[in-house]
């Protein structure tokens, strides 16, 4: 009876992986796939997948993948050499098999060892990635592979399957077989049994993933994929990529989960800011009992700011904090006493002073809008990135980023605008949209110097003013990196904002350190600019905008939303000093275009015996644009690239001669 148990065992688990086995063979290539130059659903695309599978197995412990890939250009080629992240030291990278196919058929197979390359490595875990290269590849192959990764029996999976690829696919296989060890369940991070598997699914209306519930295992097949989308400006592609996240959860519905996932995390915030005997202390040496709530607020958002932030700067290793007696960060006063923290860290630490000192505050956490959108359909708190404060000054919520170095007060990072998430209020956990940043509080200036010599040749100075999100961005660089790292990231920062020709070279920062003011950046600048005539000079009359590239005004049709990251101005002044012998002709034209309610841009230019200024703002207030707004949008920087390319024209004075 045992050995008839074993056997019908067996028996099952070859039927339950005998679907993944067929499918991993490798096919011959059709003829129409040897012959392809070109794909009509793909126009222009460097390669295409005939074919993708991804399987993930929990009752066999593994993972694989499966490619088939046409290469269609010399850019398709790099497709050929294949990286595969792992857990080193848990999982295993086998069973890797791969072949180049010619286009008339030959076969040149993966003889070489693929390499493994540390990626990183902590004392709790190490990612390495497995590295091959297909070999012989030409235009017009068809790369294939196929691998798997193996974990270890207690390795239960939660499987993100992207859909939707660089380039377009034919035909797609998804499969999940959840699996788990009798008497094995799963714990979440509060230590609650998590009962259920669920999926958050972005596809197409008519596409479903299918469940064989008979053997527990779910699928998607799909055809015609197109390529994930690629346009300047886009918002996180989680909005816009078709994909399937699984997730356990012990979550009926929606709303059920949001509501308790709130009581949790109210809990635990509330936990960690509540204003203990040392937070009192602290706090009272920080304001005055005649402070307003509005000077109670900017005191302790200062003190706050002076602490080591160690996502700016290093965190002390485990045997570091050991021998500097600190112990691990359970509560707003541990903060406190160490003067250090993570930004989250920080941001709670400020509501409990906060608190401490009479002020009505609330934490939020939300989603990070530089990596993802909001997605209340994916029923997992993990989304969650980064803890902000919300003040309340005279009746009106004051959102504040004491987390982000370096952040002014009143002021968030622009990537904590228009984002959602948790925030806290008189009576539970509620959802949150934070505000776009104002676009009079984001201003560039570009203000120039220019000193011209009568052959062309220049020389000066360029300053950088800047207010919000661009001064905060080169601040915190440099709290990441060495100086001439942040001068070498500068230089290449300005590539594009001045002509041909001209050479420019990051000198320093002024104001550095000091948040509360605009940071200036000084540029030296040389070189030799425009184009001489016998008579005339032709400059460029703007001139940051010479060779500017605009994908509003050259792009003619857009399907994909517009996220510029949050609304700016943007302000130059240029001043040429011309010369003796060199006067002006022709300054470029004023212009004043609009898009009513969104952008402006005012061009303007004045001039003396001796020089010439041009002054030209751009300011748009807008951050979230729908396609459908893009005509206008286009139409408006159409406009923007007319009055951009304008010419400056100097004429050489003839040169009086005497006699006798």
């Amino acid at each position: 009876m045992r050995t008839y148990a074993t056997m019908r065992f067996t028996l099952l688990l070859l039927f339950l992986a005998a679907p993944a086995i067929l499918r991993a063979q490798f096919q011959p290539p059709t003829p129409e796939e040897l012959s392809m130059t070109a794909d009509p659903n793909a126009p222009g695309a460097a390669a295409i997948y005939l074919y993708r599978e991804e399987v993930t197995d929990d009752f066999n412990h593994f993972w694989s993948v499966h490619e088939r890939i046409k290469v269609l250009t010399e850019k398709g080629k790099e497709l050929a050499t294949v990286r595969i992240p792992y857990e080193h030291g848990f999982d295993n990278v086998t069973d890797i098999q791969g072949r180049t196919i010619h286009a008339d058929g030959t076969i040149v197979p993966l003889t070489a060892k693929p390499a493994d390359l540390m990626d990183f490595k902590s004392k709790l875990f190490q990612v390495n990635t497995v590295v091959f290269t297909l070999p012989a590849v030409e235009v017009g192959s068809i790369l294939e592979y196929r691998l798997k990764v193996r974990s270890p029996d207690s390795r239960v999976s939660q499987p993100h399957w992207d859909i939707q690829q660089p380039f377009f696919i034919r035909k797609a296989h998804y499969s999940f077989h959840p699996f788990l060890l009798p008497g094995h369940y799963i714990t979440g991070t509060d230590g609650e049994t998590l009962t259920r598997l669920m999926y958050s699914a972005r596809l197409a209306t008519d596409v479903k993933v299918a469940r064989d519930e008979r053997l527990d295992i779910y699928s998607l097949d799909l055809a015609n994929i197109p390529a994930v989308p690629v346009d300047d400006w886009m918002p996180p592609l989680n909005t816009l990529k078709w994909r399937v996240e699984f997730y356990y959860t012990n979550a009926i519905s929606g709303p059920a989960f949001w509501e308790e996932a709130g009581k949790h995390w109210a809990k635990r915030a509330d936990e960690f800011t509540n204003p203990t005997a040392a937070i009192k202390t602290a706090v009272a040496t920080l304001v005055a009992p005649a402070d307003t709530d509005d000077q109670k607020a900017r005191k302790i958002y200062a003190a706050v700011q002076k602490l080591d932030n160690t996502d700016f700067t290093r965190k002390k290793s485990e045997v570091e904090r050991k021998q500097a007696g600190l112990k691990d960060i359970h509560k707003a006063e541990d903060v406190w006493k160490q003067q250090s923290g993570s930004g989250d860290d920080i941001a709670l630490l400020f509501i409990a002073l906060a608190r401490a000192a009479g002020l009505k505050v609330y934490p939020a956490q939300v989603v990070n809008r530089d990596r993802a959108i909001f997605d209340s359909r994916y029923y997992n708190t993990h989304q969650l990135d980064d803890y902000l404060a919300i003040v309340s000054i005279d009746g009106k919520d004051v959102y504040l980023d004491p987390g982000q170095k370096m952040c002014p007060y009143g002021n968030l990072h622009w990537k904590h605008t228009l984002a959602s998430g948790f925030r806290l209020t008189d009576k539970e956990a509620a959802p949150v949209s934070t505000p776009g940043g104002n676009y009079k509080a984001a201003v560039t200036q570009r203000v120039a110097q220019l000193f011209l010599e009568p052959t062309g040749d220049l020389k000066g100075s360029v300053r950088f003013i800047m207010s919000g999100p661009e001064a905060l961005h080169w601040r915190q660089l440099t709290l990441r990196n060495d100086p001439e790292e942040v001068k070498k990231r500068f230089n290449e920062s300005m590539q594009d904002e001045f002509p041909d020709g001209v050479q420019a070279d990051f000198d320093h920062f002024l104001a550095l350190d000091d948040y509360t003011a605009n940071l200036i950046g000084v540029v030296k600048i040389s070189g030799s600019i425009g184009t001489a005539t016998g008579k005339h000079v032709f400059l460029p009359g703007l001139f940051f905008e010479s060779r500017a590239k605009n994908p509003f005004a050259t792009q003619e049709h857009r399907t994909t939303p517009i996220d510029v990251h949050y609304a700016r101005i943007e302000e130059d002044d240029v001043t040429y000093h011309l010369p003796a012998g060199i006067t002006l002709e022709t300054a470029p034209q004023p212009a004043n275009a609009s898009w009513p309610d969104r952008a402006i841009l005012k061009i303007g230019a004045e001039s003396t015996a001796d020089s010439v200024n041009v002054t030209r703002t751009l300011a748009y207030n807008f951050t979230l644009l729908d396609p459908k707004d893009y005509p206008s949008l286009h139409d408006f920087y159409q406009k923007v690239a007319t009055a951009d390319q304008q010419q400056l024209v100097l004429t050489r004075t003839p040169t009086a001669t005497g006699g006798n």
